[in-house]
Order: C-alpha cells, then structure tokens, then sequence
C-alpha cells in the first residue's frame, strides 16, 4: 500500500459518457483490467487494474452537462477539517464531504482560479496500490491563470513547500525557495513551482504536484485544470494506439530533461498526459512549462 501525505495525489478517476467505451480505450492503451462496475448507490463507479493493482477508476457523468475530465484527489486525513480550510482560504466546495460507504470519504472543491480538485480520506480504499511505473499515475500539474491567489491558497489548505523553476537561455533551468505563502520577493516571475509536502525539503525529489500557468501560448478559451500524467515505455507508440483507437493529440511527443511527453485526449475527450522517462532518470515530474494542453 502506498502511503500518502496531506495534499499528495492519491487516486484519479475519468468521468465519462461511456464507462464500457472507456474500457475498451484505456484497457488496449494501458493494458488495464476493470472491476463489476459498483451498484447505483455508488454510480456505476468501475475500478481498474494494472497487474491486478488499483491504479483508477472510470464513473460514468451523471449529468451529459459535466464536463468529460481525468479527475485528481488528494489525500487528507480529515475531509471534512479540509474543507473548512479550503473555505477559510477561499476556494469554494463543489461537493461537501459525504461517506462512500466502508471505502472513505470524497469532496470534490475549486480552487480560487477555479481548477477543480477531489479530496479523498480513505476507510477501506486507500488510494493508488501502484503508481510511478508503466501504465500508472505518475504526475499531476496545476494550470492557472490566478497565479498568486492559488499559490498562497495551496500553501494555506495543504502546506505545500514550494521550489520556483525558472527558464535560462541554454534550457537548463534554475530553481528558488521561497516562503511558503509565495510572497518572497521574486516569486511572481516564476511560471513553474513545485509544490513539496510539509515538513520536507523543497525540490524535485520531494514534490507531489507541479503548478504552471496558462499563458497566450493556451487557447483563451481553455480553463484552469488539473493535468494527469501516467507513465508509460514508449511515449511515441502510446501516442499511435490514441490516434488508433480514436483519440486525438494535443501536443505531439516531444523530449525534455524528464522524458518524452505527449498530451491526449481520449476517443471521448478527456484529457491525461504521458510520459516515458529518460533511461536512468527517476525524477517524476516533467519540469518547467514542458506539457502544453
């Protein structure tokens, strides 16, 4: 079982039109096994596998209305005590927290720039059962417009540490820490920070969550959002069994000092990212304005 801190990604989940087209999709794409979807008193949820390990889950949209999402949870140890913060800070509950069942209890809130986040405090269900290895979760950013607002809102809800990354003429990168409410004096040139949980070191070998903004290069129209990335060997050959299968690509593989990354959507439109890491690099996160929804 993997063990998670306050405010790390513990589960995601797509939300579909089409639970059983989704399970033909991710099953060729990712190799994945999938569950009896759950009765209705648990909306038709349907886990799935990877080498028979809880890895995500497929829900069907209850209302044709929502939008069709890769959805991001973070861990808490008290839903209801983080929903309050979330209040206190700003941001807004989109679902107050309720049990779901034995399995734990699951909230759903918008951050002041609007991204919409879950929460997730586990009874029975715990989360991922494997992640950061082929056909898994390995990643998740923030994309923003309300740069400082979220900084400081993530800060205060979760205690996230922060490392600034900024981009250098020769590609490389520099890192900064600042304070944990993003108020240091130069905080606000960075376009990419790194959010660490409390009490540990700030850097990439900590950091659970990267947050980056919509600059003009996203189209106007494209909202504040949560990106999952998932792992796999061949970032080139996943990105043709999308288009096979009937997906589209939003950003065509392309390499940074993290990997190769691609960013698609699948045959129903929800959008995830993938990535295969360079041979020998164990760094999970792709750094610096490098995925381009």
């Amino acid at each position: 079982m993997v063990a998670f801190a306050e405010g790390s990604p513990c589960w995601v989940d797509a939300s579909l039109p089409d639970v059983e087209a989704g399970k033909r999709f991710y099953g060729e794409l990712f190799g994945w096994t999938f569950a009896d979807s759950a009765g209705p008193e648990y909306g038709g949820y349907t886990q799935a596998y990877s080498r028979g390990r809880n890895v995500a889950a497929l829900a069907p949209k209850p209302d044709g209305r929502m939008p069709t999402v890769w959805g991001v949870y973070l861990y808490t140890v008290d839903a209801y005590a983080c929903a309050a913060r979330i209040r206190a800070a700003g941001g807004q509950m989109v679902m107050d927290p309720q049990p779901v069942g034995p399995y734990g209890t699951a909230a759903m809130a918008a951050d002041p720039g609007g991204a919409v986040f879950g929460l997730w405090q586990p009874g029975t269900h715990h989360g991922f059962e494997a992640q950061d290895e082929p056909y898994t979760y390995c990643w998740a950013e923030l994309y923003t417009r309300a740069r400082d607002a979220v900084d400081v809102f993530y800060a205060t809800v979760f205690g996230y540490v922060p490392e600034d990354q900024y981009d250098t003429e020769d590609g490389t990168g520099t890192t900064g820490t600042t304070g944990t409410t993003g108020s240091t004096a130069g905080a606000s040139d960075a376009e990419y920070r790194l959010w660490s949980p409390p009490g540990s070191a700030p850097g990439a070998d900590t950091a659970v969550l990267g947050r980056s903004l919509i600059t003009d290069a996203f189209p106007e129209i494209m909202p504040a959002h949560f990106l999952a990335y998932f792992a796999v060997p061949d970032c080139d050959a996943s990105v043709a069994t999308v288009r096979r299968l009937g997906g589209r690509v939003t950003a065509d593989p392309f390499d940074t000092p993290y990997g190769r990354i691609a960013v698609v959507a699948d045959n129903q439109g929800a959008v995830f990212a993938l990535l295969s890491q360079s041979r020998g690099n164990g760094d999970r996160e792709p750094g610096p304005d490098q995925a381009r929804a």
